[in-house]
């Protein structure tokens, strides 16, 4: 299950984006082989936010439907407030 969580920095905009928990990815070697690494939590992400720009994406794309983007005074501020930033579960 997608965990919503924060997904983009956008200046001065942050987004909420689900991304899965953990993924694996396949990589090409310059040598030609291929090798796969499996990422979890944060870094897993790093690397959809990075991989959806290669695929011309942007964390707008990848919202879900009634989401707004939060300004950063607002994430800053619920953060502060909590005492932690937005949850990954």
């Amino acid at each position: 299950m997608p965990a919503p969580g924060p997904g983009a920095s956008f200046f001065d905009v942050r987004a909420q984006v689900p991304r899965p928990l953990q993924t694996t990815v396949e990589t090409t070697t310059a040598a030609g082989s291929t090798e796969s690494a499996v990422y979890e939590r944060g870094d897993v992400r790093l690397i959809a936010h990075e991989i959806d720009h290669l695929d011309g994406l942007l964390p707008m794309d990848r919202m879900r439907p009634g989401v707004r983007l939060v300004p950063v005074e607002e994430y800053r501020t619920t953060a502060e407030a909590t005492g932690r930033p937005w949850s990954y579960e």
